[in-house]
């Protein structure tokens, strides 16, 4: 079973990302992101961070080592990065993809234009420069209880 709990970036992190093919330059200068980490048997299985963008959050470096893949940890990561975004406050998630539409869309996610992205969340590195231009924006609006 997973521990599942927010964690600091560090070396493990910045190595599942890189494992997943996915961005860390500007987590390594300082992004403001939140990350949670699961873990098993004190080892670095899957993390998912969100970046704070005023009254939005971008949900980004959702990743999962290979051998826990197809076990759900992907989706029980997304859930807790979305119940922490309810805790802290924010209307909705965004996020970019280029692979993952449809398995973002099973959970609630809308695909909106990119022209339409609040100005925080187009201020973001992975929105202006990190993620393709060919990358999907999707979101999803939270309901704050």
């Amino acid at each position: 079973m997973h521990s599942i709990r927010p964690i600091d970036f560090d070396a493990a992190v910045i190595h599942l990302l890189s494992e997943s093919g996915l961005p860390t330059t500007d987590l390594q200068n300082g992004a403001p992101v939140e990350f949670i980490g699961a873990h098993r048997n004190d080892l670095l299985d899957g993390c998912v961070a969100l970046e704070h963008c005023g009254e939005q959050a971008l949900l980004r470096s959702l990743a999962v080592s290979r051998q826990s893949r197809g076990s759900g940890l992907g989706a029980r990561l997304v859930e807790r990065a979305e119940n922490l975004a309810r805790e802290r406050g924010y209307r909705a998630i965004y996020l970019l993809t280029t692979d993952a539409s449809g398995y973002f869309a099973a959970r609630g996610y809308q695909w909106v234009d990119r022209e339409q992205a609040p100005a925080s969340v187009r201020a973001t590195s992975q929105f202006s420069a990190l993620c393709p231009a060919s990358s999907l924006l999707m979101f999803k609006p939270l309901a704050n209880e």
